[in-house]
């Protein structure tokens, strides 16, 4: 019978993870440190370039008003470009600047490199282990993100 605690320890392990991750990517930086929510919509906009302000706010499973708040400050900062769209002028599509786009580049890259140097210290039997998790952490992912608005 499984253990009714290892959701939650689960859960917890993958919220430390991705804590100290942030903490690891933050060291050392130059610039001023973006927030996860800032990130999230960045990463979304490099997959989905031109994506309008509504449907960035439902695949983030943010607010409309929350999401234009964050597209303001990220083309304050220079990381984003809000254009009309020229099908409803009403609408925004969002773009990422080249500062954007090197800044994620840099991102994605450290954090390759971390996880490389940490994953190699681990034994073959660990690799294999979370090798072989992927695919329910996958599964996991996509479960939870169809179920995001029903909390």
């Amino acid at each position: 019978m499984e253990s009714e605690t290892f959701p939650q320890e689960l859960a917890d392990v993958l919220v430390r993870i991705q804590r100290l991750i942030r903490r690891r990517l933050r060291g050392g930086l130059s610039v001023p440190r973006l927030r996860g929510a800032e990130v999230e919509l960045l990463r979304l906009v490099e997959s989905r370039p031109g994506i309008g302000i509504s449907d960035a706010a439902r695949e983030l499973h943010l607010a409309s008003n929350s999401v234009s708040t964050l597209v303001n400050q990220l083309v304050r900062g220079g990381h984003l470009l809000r254009e009309t769209d020229p099908a409803d002028r009403r609408a925004a599509r969002l773009q990422l600047t080249e500062a954007a786009e090197k800044r994620l580049d840099d991102w994605q890259r450290r954090r390759a490199e971390l996880f490389d140097r940490h994953v190699s210290r681990l034994d073959d039997a660990d690799r294999e282990a979370l090798r072989a998790a992927l695919p329910a952490l996958r599964r996991l992912a996509a479960g939870l993100h169809e179920k995001a608005g029903e909390a």
